[in-house]
């Protein structure tokens, strides 16, 4: 074990001011700053339709079609926007559901069944109060029923950001898991619910295509182009049939699956891009453009391709064809008198967060505690208040279900759900920011316990470790002495250390040898010069020189540093530190790391920047948790 040091200042080092970021801080970000485009298209709407409802309405009737031959596919434009660009948005929905299951949270899979059960009661509350608001009033809306079931992912994360800016991003993957659930119920009862006749020869086709998708999948063919046929003629053949056809966004999002970048497959990526350096020919330039390429999991690639379109372009188009009402005093009387209206907000107001915070809560009971949200129950309760808002799902089955005044109710009634739901959210944040410090922790992040990415445990008497044996944060990190981006992120390591106090910093090695050849040879020479007590000034020197790691550069550092050179050369010579270094490889394969610098929290593998401001907040975090876990 390596003896504790204090870290010397970070002033001698570089700077660094790069914003990395997760997969999942990606799309919860980029649904944040869409919030604002679809809250101003929704506006838009409502001016444009109440200032000139009549040519609202006639450019949004437009007929476009699509002919081959004697065959022609057409409907008017509103309706290109709710089934065509909208199974684009519930493609990137699946894909994000499926990196989850894959990579996030449900990878623990009785994991799921909280989330699940939540969505699903979640669902079938609020539509229950639909239900009873409309047996009541003695209205005929009970056709609409779906209208109070499913929650805007993208809406109801970005009104989150505004009036949760302090919530945890546990609290926005939890309500992103559920919202998913909600989504994928949704689609089905579309697709069953609201489907007028069915062609029974065009849905078979459209079967048989999603069949061979999931056989391509399983052989493992990766042409982009063959899954854009599929995907386009599946979605064709669902059209024709008479069901909705944005299910097939949602079905061809999950079998998209998720992995992270295997070493091997950047290996040869970085192979191929180096032949190309020598030879720099376009046949090698595809060959490199190919390689790097298929290192990324499709999911990975195909969210950063569509993601900002959905979030920026397809979502606030949307709201723009539909959300678009007349806004008078004689309609807003008539949709208070409305049970339609009354049902919804009823629905999203008081049924989804009783749903979602009584599902968890059974669960839980009904597990003894073994199933748990991984939040605490205020962030369950926030979770449930801001699922009531439906407006993209709820709007799509309004148009289906209802025409003329109770559509126009309806939407008056999704709005103001959307407004109750919001305002409730904010009281429920509210209330929790003004708890005392350890009962706001608990309420937001609650004591469940968090999965574990580290697979190779933290070994006090084998790992370099800095910092207090019993800190109550571990900090991990797999790195590489010649690689930019580890010095660029060590002065934020440094000063998090100086900062913190009491976090424990581990370092492993993962020599990154296809693109920077001198660090295996630099990492067995911090271990020679561990082998004289002196890892960590070895450690830090070569650091400060990542551009001189020759063996003559190592040797003279041993003798900068006052070791015994002799030693120290015989040492490397005879690689004495290649079996640690191979053992940390070894643990790194283990825990899916395949690139530098990989952080670990309290055993939590750290998706995102890794700058100060988002260290400090990781490790505030995980400070917390384990506080909370041990009653201090």
């Amino acid at each position: 074990m390596s003896q504790p040091a204090d870290p010397p200042s970070p002033a001698a080092l570089t700077s660094w001011d790069q914003r990395g970021r997760s997969p999942v801080r990606v799309f919860l970000r980029t649904e944040t700053g869409s919030a604002a485009v679809l809250l101003a298209a929704t506006v838009l709407a409502l001016v444009w339709a109440n200032v000139d409802g009549a040519g609202y309405h006639r450019v949004w009737a437009t007929q476009l079609s699509v002919r081959l031959g004697d065959h022609a596919l057409g409907q008017d434009l509103r309706g290109w926007v709710n089934s065509g660009l909208m199974a684009l948005f519930f493609f990137v929905v699946g894909l994000e559901a499926r990196r989850e299951f894959d990579l996030g949270e449900l990878r623990e899979r009785r994991q799921v069944v909280l989330p699940v059960v939540a969505g699903l009661t979640g669902m079938v509350v609020p539509v229950a109060c639909y239900l009873a608001a409309n047996a009541l009033g003695g209205g005929d809306g009970a056709r609409g029923w779906g209208a109070a079931m499913s929650t805007d992912t993208a809406f109801a994360l970005g009104v989150l950001a505004l009036i949760g800016r302090k919530v945890p991003d546990a609290v926005r993957t939890f309500i992103l898991t559920v919202s998913v659930v909600d989504d994928l119920c949704a689609l089905v009862v579309i697709a069953l619910a609201y489907t007028g006749s069915v062609r029974m020869p065009a849905l078979c086709l459209a079967l048989v295509l999603l069949a061979v998708v999931v056989l391509g999948r399983v052989v493992g063919v990766r042409r982009g182009a063959v899954f854009l046929v599929l995907g386009v003629a599946t979605w064709t053949a669902t059209f024709s049939s008479g069901v909705d056809p944005v299910v097939v966004g949602l079905a061809f999002g999950l079998l998209t699956f998720a992995r992270p970048a295997a070493r091997g497959d950047l290996e040869r990526a970085s192979e191929k891009f180096r032949q190309f350096r020598e030879e720099p020919t376009a046949e090698l330039a595809r060959s490199a453009r190919a390689g790097v390429w298929t290192a990324i999991s499709p999911n990975d690639r195909l969210q950063q391709m569509y993601h900002p379109w959905t979030s920026h372009v397809i979502v606030p188009l949307f709201a723009l064809a539909n959300a678009g009402v007349t806004v008078s005093v004689d309609s807003l009387g008539a949709a208070l008198r409305s049970p339609i209206a009354l049902g919804i907000v009823l629905g999203y107001s008081v049924g989804k967060p009783v749903g979602v915070l009584g599902g968890a809560w059974l669960t839980t009971r009904l597990s003894r505690g073994r199933l748990r949200p991984a939040v605490g129950w205020a962030a369950v309760a926030g979770g449930g208040t801001i699922a009531g808002i439906g407006f993209t799902v709820s709007l799509l089955v309004v148009t289906l279900a209802f025409q003329g005044p109770a559509l126009e109710a309806a939407k008056l009634g999704i709005l103001g759900a959307a407004l109750c739901s919001s305002a409730l959210t904010w009281l429920v944040f509210r209330v929790t920011a003004a708890l005392p410090k350890p009962a706001r922790v608990r309420a937001l992040l609650g004591g469940g316990e968090e999965l574990v990415d580290l697979v190779v445990p933290v070994d006090v008497e084998r790992d370099h470790l800095r910092g207090p044996l019993d800190a109550p944060v571990t900090l991990v990190e797999y790195g590489d002495f010649e690689c930019p981006h580890c010095g660029q992120a060590e002065p934020a390591v440094r000063e998090l250390l100086l900062e913190a106090g009491d976090v424990r910093y581990v370092w492993r090695h993962l020599p990154l040898t296809d693109v920077h050849p001198r660090a295996q040879l630099a990492a067995e020479a911090a271990e020679a010069a561990g082998e004289q007590d002196a890892f960590w000034a070895m450690h830090d020197l070569l650091f400060r020189h990542q551009d001189a790691l020759t063996p003559r550069d190592l040797v003279g550092y041993a003798g900068e540093l006052g070791l015994d050179v002799e030693r120290f050369a015989a040492d490397l010579r005879r690689h004495v530190g290649a079996a640690r270094v191979a053992s940390d490889l070894e643990s790194a394969d283990l825990s899916n790391v395949s690139g530098t610098p990989t952080f670990f929290v309290n055993g939590r593998r750290h998706y995102g920047a890794y700058d100060l401001d988002a260290l400090s907040t990781v490790v505030r975090t995980a400070r917390a948790r384990a506080l909370l876990a041990t009653g201090s």
